[in-house]
């Protein structure tokens, strides 16, 4: 890895990545394997690993099964568990980044404070704590789950003792004997509580709103049963696509909500099984539809919550006097650690306020709170701006690494495009990312997601769902397996090819 440098002269490169967790690692391997060598990554961090890197808090793993969340290209890992841990999942991106030989490409240390297009050059300038680069293309690997969002209620700030956000860890505080208050019920609640409830004295779980839970077949793989994937050729293959269909069964219930009721009936039972109080059991109970929010799995958080020394309040979190946690119902609880499992800010791309287009205006300002992009990857006005794991791709449902690859192979085509048609620049037509847009609102008004009656990070303060996708991962991968360059304006009057760009061989495959 490249250390950060003292500041230099400007830095002429054709591809600038900016960040180093699964998608700018991918997205590296990828363009690199096009033939797209040029290829710089801009971590800020001392090390790569994204949201695997900052998030170490106890009983942190994976709800996607490792075969399926890993890159496809890169399948050839022994994982300990069908749901890898933390630890595990992080080694996996450092040892593929060093497979295939990024090390000449990684910047670590190097932080990004603002780009803004250069209309003259057709050059993205970024201003960096490295120095000026510039950059033909723009990609921001930064994903969604990067911002944390902090519990903001009166009086938290004199909280006497550690408060630790779960994406925040210190390893440090030691919580045995010591009564803690966790904050929130979402994926992270659920993977915590469980984890930190032998060692706690005593465990205050505030759940403003009720989670479907389904139970998670999280198991240790035997090493014969990695023997027998390393010699049986096609068998990794095999089972990701077994996965992969299991996944999209979901995402189909998800699209039609009566059937989503089905899954709601599993659910129940594993609640009734595992918790025996009634009144428990009804405070655990949600009162919308299954997959209207994320939709969580646990075999260990409802016996967590059934043990005596751990207590649910269902209930908001209002104010912290003291050591005292207040809850929206009048409940009033001691703690000597405060955890607040309260996720990220989804829809705040870091560098959204910073990043300056065409016309000069901000990517934040021109989204104005509501982030839309064509097909998820480019935005009109953001000219060779490519955004990995945007807005209205993700779901409840399928691998974010099976979304990224798609949009890899998209990306990989733009780019092939640009070289085989003489271009420099492309920018998406304004109608044609409305088009794409008002198509995916009206076909997200039936899906559980829109109609399942809750409210959840999948929509902007504005009321307009910009997280999910409402079609099949297979209709996303189809959409983006071929650069529509009809839809596009180029630095020349004419952008479209005689042929539109297909995806482009690897040249490599490991």
């Amino acid at each position: 890895m490249i250390p950060a440098q003292a500041t230099r002269p400007v830095e002429d490169v054709r591809v600038v990545v900016v960040g180093a967790g699964f998608s700018g690692i991918g997205a590296a391997i990828r363009l690199r394997e096009a033939g797209f060598r040029d290829v710089v990554i801009l971590e800020k961090a001392s090390q790569l690993g994204g949201t695997w890197r900052e998030n170490t808090y106890p009983g942190c793993a994976c709800d996607v099964p490792s075969t399926l969340y890993s890159y496809s290209f890169a399948p050839d890992t022994a994982w300990s568990r069908v749901f890898a841990g933390q630890p595990e999942i992080h080694a996996y991106l450092r040892t593929t980044a060093e497979r295939y030989g990024l090390g000449d490409a990684l910047r670590c240390g190097v932080q990004v404070r603002g780009a803004r297009w250069d209309p003259a050059a057709g050059r993205w300038l970024l201003e960096t704590s490295d120095g000026p680069y510039r950059a033909a293309v723009l990609v921001l690997a930064t994903g969604p789950w990067h911002v944390p969002r902090h519990l903001d209620v009166p009086g938290i700030e004199d909280f006497p003792g550690p408060v630790l956000h779960t994406a925040r860890w210190d390893h440090t505080v030691d919580l045995t004997g010591r009564r803690v208050a966790v904050v929130g019920s979402g994926a992270s609640a659920v993977q915590v509580v469980p984890a930190i409830a032998d060692r706690a004295a005593a465990v205050h779980l505030f759940q403003r709103t009720a989670q479907w839970v389904l139970p998670k077949p999280d198991l240790p793989v035997p090493a014969v049963f990695n023997r027998l994937l390393d010699r049986l050729p096609g068998a990794r293959t095999t089972l990701r696509g077994g996965q992969y269909a299991l996944q999209e069964g979901f995402g189909y219930a998800f699209r039609h909500p009566p059937i989503a009721r089905l899954i709601e009936s599993g659910a129940r039972a594993h609640l009734r099984l595992a918790v025996g109080d009634r009144d428990l059991r009804e405070s655990l109970t949600p009162d919308y539809r299954l997959g209207c929010k994320r939709l969580l799995t646990s075999s260990t958080f409802y016996r967590a919550l059934a043990q005596p020394h751990v207590h649910l309040h269902p209930t908001a979190v209002t104010a912290v006097h003291g050591d005292e946690v207040a809850g929206a119902d009048g409940t009033v609880t001691q703690a000597d650690v405060l955890i607040t499992a309260t996720g990220f800010r989804i829809g705040e791309l870091p560098l959204a306020q910073r990043l300056y287009g065409k016309d000069g205006r901000t990517l934040h300002e021109t989204w104005g709170g509501e982030p839309q992009a064509h097909l998820g990857t480019t935005v009109s006005g953001f000219p060779n701006l490519f955004l990995l794991l945007g807005p209205n791709l993700l779901g409840g449902s399928t691998s974010a690494i099976t979304v990224l690859e798609a949009q890899l192979s998209y990306l990989t085509a733009a780019l092939t495009h640009l070289d085989r048609s003489g271009h420099q620049v492309l920018d998406v037509r304004p109608a044609a990312q409305a088009a794409h847009n008002t198509a995916v609102q009206e076909a997200l008004r039936t899906t559980v997601y829109n109609s399942g009656g809750c409210t959840s990070y999948y929509f902007s303060p504005s009321g307009r769902n910009t997280f999910a996708w409402p079609w099949s991962t297979g209709r996303l991968i189809h959409r983006l397996s071929r650069f529509d360059s009809d839809s596009y304006v180029c630095d020349t009057p004419a952008c479209a090819s005689p042929e539109p760009s297909p995806v482009p061989a690897p040249t490599t495959r490991r």
